[in-house]
């Protein structure tokens, strides 16, 4: 009779148990991607509105003229030699949120102290948002104009969208204002 012999390992890559840890490790990264992405909405929400704004204006000469628009309007503070470098950056952020994003206050100032953002010092965004030169009302329309060409959005989850504490943030004063003015 032979001597009685080990039966051949099986290679680890045959093992169930391997697999089922490989399948734990994927599904602990998924879900630390998914919320890492979560987490950059609520601390981000500017990230919805720089979606959409990658969608084309209706006017190519638009962003640039707003552009050249905020610069302009800078000038005067960017001049004032009291003010630190950080806070003139974080207004000239902000400007360019309010011009070209067409975001509301509350939003700017989220993106400009998340660190998924601008991640600058809350005062120097204060300053910003104090100083920062928009008209809020027109930013919530043209915001609600974007979701309507773009997203096809119903007129109610439009307003949902503009107030909401995960979406843009406007008032509701700055959300009626939208409404009001928005084409049917």
């Amino acid at each position: 009779m032979p001597p009685a012999q080990k039966p051949p390992r099986k290679s680890i890559f045959k093992r169930w148990w391997f697999w089922l840890i490989i399948g734990f490790v994927v599904v602990v990264g998924i879900m630390a991607a998914a919320s890492d992405d979560g987490q950059a909405g609520t601390d981000a929400p500017a990230e919805q509105s720089q979606s959409s704004a990658d969608k084309p204006e209706k006017s190519e000469d638009k962003p640039k003229k707003e552009a050249e628009e905020s610069s302009a309007k800078d000038d005067d503070k960017a001049d004032d030699p009291d003010v630190s470098r950080e806070f003139k950056a974080a207004l000239a952020s902000a400007q360019t949120y309010a011009d070209t994003l067409h975001m509301s206050k509350k939003g700017i100032y989220d993106q400009l102290v998340s660190e998924h953002g601008e991640s600058f010092p809350k005062d120097a965004a204060q300053y910003a948002i104090d100083n920062v030169e928009a008209d809020w009302k027109e930013n919530a329309l043209k915001t609600a104009e974007n979701y309507q060409d773009t997203m096809n959005m119903s007129r109610d989850a439009i307003r949902e969208q503009l107030v909401s504490e995960y979406g843009e943030q406007f008032t509701e004063e700055e959300a009626d204002y939208a409404m009001e003015h928005l084409p049917e």
